[in-house]
């Protein structure tokens, strides 16, 4: 088993959000794949963005606001 360190990106509305993770690879299964511990943290995120809670979204990750330029 082994990890890597990964960026995900989650969008919700207006807004995205960076939040680091660990990917798991094993030789068996589905590999790779996140923890548990993960998954609720991109989950919780993705719960304040909807709620429009930036402060606790900002506990978990890097929050960007999409502003439309052309188009």
């Amino acid at each position: 088993m082994s990890k890597k360190h990964y960026t995900k990106i989650v969008r919700e509305g207006d807004y995205v959000a960076q939040v680091d993770v660990d990917l798991i690879y094993t030789d068996e299964g589905w590999s790779p794949y996140l923890s548990l511990e993960d998954a609720y943290k991109l989950d919780d995120v993705r719960e304040a963005l909807k709620q429009g809670d930036l402060e606790a979204a900002s506990k978990l990750g890097r929050i960007y606001r999409l502003t439309r330029v052309a188009g």
